[in-house]
């Protein structure tokens, strides 16, 4: 039966591609939402836009499985493809960067001292490479809507798949309200007389209007917000360096000063593990890019160049930008815990460090860096929230409204729906607005950690399932480079920073335990658990897994023809064989 409706499908794409474009050898499908372009004056083309795509109904058979019928509609979503390589690659170069490098690492160094702070970002990072590396895997092979969403109920288990989208929609929408007035709170560094719900207000619609305009939108201002992050923590780096040798302009020589006065470690080992969450809420939104597959013109090309950006981003970015933040702030100033909110930029070592330093102006040119940075998170929220409901919405997990596709390939209602939700960012008027949003915090605080978990394990599940159905990685066109055993070494790594979180959540540093640091630290838990549980209970499945001799490992490829892709690869590997070492240890790593 799963033969017929992949070989339905296989009929149906080449019917609806409008175009086939050979880009390096790669058939690149084009799918046909300009072929009924609404005429008329502008007004009536725009709204005419926001019209259902009428896409050709898939007559699904009755007796296929519930995950089955999931692979089977993700992979014919009539998302736009419209994201072009250079939005990937920022995606995936200036996606993590954010409040959670340039503010929240002050904090961590405050608990953690400037040697914590580099183990437990480097070790997040690891993890952080490891994961994107299968996440390129899967999406190149299946760049399906919903991406890792869908992955979970495909490879692991239809409950556990529910848990994992809610958790992931859940996070995002909680974030877009954060985020937003974090961005209207970074306007105080230079006048705090102003209401913040102006500036929340004039975000809001800012972030709302640049999805309205879709996967182009949301790429364009991505490519924008992420072009201005890499420079500035570039030029951080240049200007750290200069600093710490004595080339500023108070030409004091810092060198490892701070190392030992202090010292290198706040808190020991538990000021190490208190790092590891707060690192890994920086390092969210690495995984955008396996997100955006579906909407990628040819993710063959574009995703395994974006998987590989992450080795260099982790190494640059963070490892080296976080060195020189420890060589140029002690841990024990005070000024590093002062900050009102996650975007103060008073708090942020960045800003700490070129004030110290005595460079005037650029303390401001930093605290513009962060509100872009807030900015750009808030972006990808309605992004990643949509597309996210969309695909819970065509899978019966969601309600149906929300996988509502207009002609231009925009989750139209999950786009408003998100957009309304992040009006709670209206609630910084209130006198209670820092309470409200700690406890919001608190619901998604882990949903990075079970989003990458959950893809080290959907990738160790294809590879498992490949060798048990007697197929191999020749038929794959992007291998990850940390291989299955960098999955395993992430899910293994995941499941010990729970540990410790759980740790730090129930004796937090400085205080004694207690039931609200408690649920703010670990709330996401218990919640991740109602939704696995609840799924069952309703659907009244209680298999624990999908067994691998029945994982489909074909619908959603967009290369049907196994024989010509392996043709294809073999090609490709026997040209790079031939090329001169530099030009192998460049396509090696980018």
């Amino acid at each position: 039966m799963v033969e017929k409706e992949l070989n339905y499908i296989a009929s149906r794409q080449a019917a609806e591609t409008s175009s086939n474009e050979k880009d390096g050898g790669v058939t690149v499908e084009v799918l046909p939402f300009d072929n009924d372009k609404p005429k008329g004056s502008t007004f009536t083309r725009i709204v005419d836009s926001f019209r259902r795509y009428e896409a050709e109904d898939l007559n699904l058979d009755p007796n296929l499985t519930d995950i089955e019928k999931t692979a089977i509609i993700t992979a014919n979503s009539p998302l736009s493809r419209s994201l072009k390589n250079r939005h990937l690659q920022m995606i995936a170069i200036g996606g993590a960067i954010g409040t959670g490098l340039f503010v929240g690492s002050g904090k961590r160094l405050h608990t953690g001292g400037p040697a914590g702070v580099l183990i437990g970002y480097s070790l997040i990072g690891t993890m952080i490479y490891a994961t994107c590396q299968a996440l390129g895997e899967l999406a190149v092979t299946f760049p399906v809507a919903g991406a890792f969403v869908t992955y979970n109920t495909r490879f692991i288990d239809p409950s556990w798949g529910f848990a994992m989208a809610w958790n992931y929609a859940m996070g995002w929408l909680i974030t877009l309200p954060l985020e937003l007035v974090a961005a209207s709170l970074t306007v105080d560094y230079w006048n705090d007389t102003i209401n913040p719900a102006a500036f929340v207000c004039i975000f809001w619609v800012l972030i709302c209007v640049i999805n309205f305009f879709g996967a182009r939108g949301y790429g364009e201002a991505e490519f924008v917000f992420s072009i201005i992050k890499v420079i500035a923590v570039v030029g951080f780096i240049f200007f750290g360096i200069i600093v710490v040798s004595g080339g500023g302009p108070n030409h004091k020589y810092l060198g490892a000063h701070y190392y030992y006065d202090p010292g290198a470690f706040a808190n020991g080992f538990k000021g190490v593990c208190s790092v590891f969450v707060s690192a890994a809420f920086a390092f969210g939104g690495t995984e955008l890019a396996g997100l955006a597959a579906a909407e990628t013109e040819n993710p063959r090309k574009s995703l395994p160049k974006a998987t590989k950006q992450v080795f260099w981003r982790i190494t640059l970015f963070y490892v080296i930008s976080l060195l020189l933040v420890g060589l140029l702030v002690p841990y024990d100033d005070k000024r590093l815990t002062s900050g009102t909110s996650s975007a103060d930029a008073r708090a942020s070592p960045f800003v700490l460090a070129v004030v110290d330093a005595g460079v005037k102006g650029l303390p401001s040119v930093m605290n513009v860096v962060i509100m872009i940075a807030v900015l750009s998170v808030g972006n990808s929220s309605v992004y990643a929230s949509s597309r996210t409901l969309a695909a819970l919405a065509a899978c019966n997990q969601a309600p149906k409204i929300f996988n509502y596709i207009d002609r231009k390939g925009r989750p139209i209602f999950g786009v408003i729906v998100t957009c309304l939700f992040g009006a709670l960012c209206f609630l910084v008027a209130s006198n209670n607005e820092s309470l409200v949003f700690d406890w919001m915090s608190a619901l998604s605080g882990l949903s990075s950690l079970f989003t990458w978990g959950s893809i080290c394990f959907c990738h160790i599940r294809f590879r498992y399932a490949l060798r048990v159905q007697g197929r191999s990685t020749d038929e794959i066109a992007y291998t990850a480079q940390a291989g299955v055993y960098g999955s395993y070494y992430g899910l293994i790594f995941i499941i010990l920073v729970f540990i410790a979180q759980f740790w730090v959540a129930l004796f937090p540093l400085g205080g004694s335990p207690n039931a609200s640091d408690f649920f703010q630290s670990y709330l996401s838990v218990p919640v991740v658990i109602l939704f696995y549980v609840g799924h069952k209970l309703w659907t009244r499945n209680w298999r624990l897994y999908v067994r691998a001799k029945d994982i489909d490992l074909d619908t959603g490829r967009r290369e049907l023809d196994l024989d010509v892709l392996k043709q294809e690869l073999l090609e490709e590997k026997e040209i790079i064989a031939g090329k001169p070492f530099y030009k192998r240890w460049w396509h090696f790593w980018c």
